[in-house]
């Protein structure tokens, strides 16, 4: 058994009708945030009205409403997503959560159940299963119980990718479409397991969230690639 796992290794791919999704797109295409806007729009044939004026750039702060609560029991030690709406901050929680669990007091159910909550509600965007595929099979899992198995994590810095922001300063207005920022984050993750063993090792990971005006940040998907 592996006593030293990461979250974030054993992402195994998109499935094959989930590859050409907008975010497929932006993250491990970097194509152009105007042709994104118009794969979306002939795909779903939806636009939503009700968003704002366009951005000049991506925004780099913003008032949050609240910090991160305590996690439910539902969710094991998984946290729920904080009530925020800068895109880098909330990245910044995102990769934290991601790259964190705790076998000694989480179900793998739990686990997913924590992580599903910090997904977009818009179904037409969200990637759900390059999310989940960061999860081990329920064998692993259990094997990593019995070594009482958990990691922490702290986050280094976030930025958006030298292609995001190249693609939006030359069409600022192709993100009001759906408000999806590419975020890089770096960190590390520290592990644990039972008899004192341990290790550390750094992280990097590209997600894709959706930050709408005036509304609080969620998670959209994980690129299979990290863009620097």
């Amino acid at each position: 058994m592996r006593n030293r796992f990461s979250l974030s290794a054993y992402g195994i791919g998109w499935s094959a009708n989930r590859r050409i999704l907008v975010i497929s797109v932006v993250l491990a295409s970097l194509l152009t945030l105007a042709g994104v806007t118009a794969y979306v729009t002939g795909r779903h044939g939806q636009h939503d009205a009700s968003a704002g004026p366009a951005p000049s750039t991506p925004p780099s702060s913003a008032p949050s409403s609240a910090t991160s609560t305590q996690p439910g029991a539902e969710a094991g030690s998984v946290p729920q997503p904080p009530r925020i709406s800068d895109p880098l901050a909330f990245a910044r929680a995102a990769a934290e959560m991601l790259w964190s669990y705790d076998t000694r007091a989480t179900s793998r159910e739990q686990q997913l159940a924590g992580m599903e909550a910090w997904m977009t509600k818009e179904s037409e965007y969200g990637d759900w299963a390059s999310v989940s595929a960061q999860m081990p099979d329920p064998t692993l899992w259990s094997r990593m119980a019995d070594q009482r198995q958990h990691a922490t994590a702290t986050v280094a810095e976030a930025h958006y990718p030298a292609a995001f922001k190249q693609a939006l300063a030359e069409d600022p207005s192709a993100i009001t479409e759906a408000y999806i920022y590419a975020v890089t984050v770096t960190g590390k993750q520290t592990i644990a397991w039972a008899k004192g063993g341990g290790g550390s090792e750094g992280r990097s990971i590209t997600l894709a969230v959706q930050c709408r005006p005036s509304a609080d940040c969620s998670l959209v998907a994980i690129a299979p690639t990290v863009a620097p």
